[in-house]
């Protein structure tokens, strides 16, 4: 007796499982967890760490703890935000044309943002 869920078409053609599934939702989730901890030490680092002028959150941004703290939580969050978008892409957008642009653009938008920000908390970092 046969107890698979698939139906006898699905059998036939050979379709199934690309066995892609695990892998990106895993990289969500560990995402997910790294900026739950991230999110609060930031906020309560420089809430509490800080008086809020410009000096005081530069001189905050200086220590090394916190530029590479700062640097991972925007590296997380847009990793996060870059896989959380191309499932929606490859749900949503149906033209094959438009899929293949907007996850070239997914993939080529939070690169070039994380470079932008990994270069600011360096140039902060050493004083630049």
């Amino acid at each position: 007796m046969n107890h698979s869920l698939r139906t006898p078409l699905s059998r036939a053609r050979g379709l199934g499982s690309a066995k892609h599934g695990v892998g990106h939702f895993i990289q969500q989730r560990a995402t997910a967890i790294f900026l739950a901890v991230l999110l609060p030490w930031f906020a309560l680092s420089i809430l509490l760490g800080t008086d809020g002028s410009y000096d005081s959150v530069m001189g905050w941004m200086k220590h090394p703890v916190n530029a590479a703290g700062t640097a991972l939580l925007v590296l997380t969050g847009l990793f996060h935000m870059r896989l959380g978008m191309q499932v929606v892409i490859e749900d949503y957008v149906t033209g094959a044309v438009a899929r293949t642009v907007s996850l070239l653009a997914n993939t080529a938008i939070p690169a070039i943002l994380a470079v932008i920000a990994i270069l600011s908390v360096a140039k902060v970092f050493v004083g630049a």
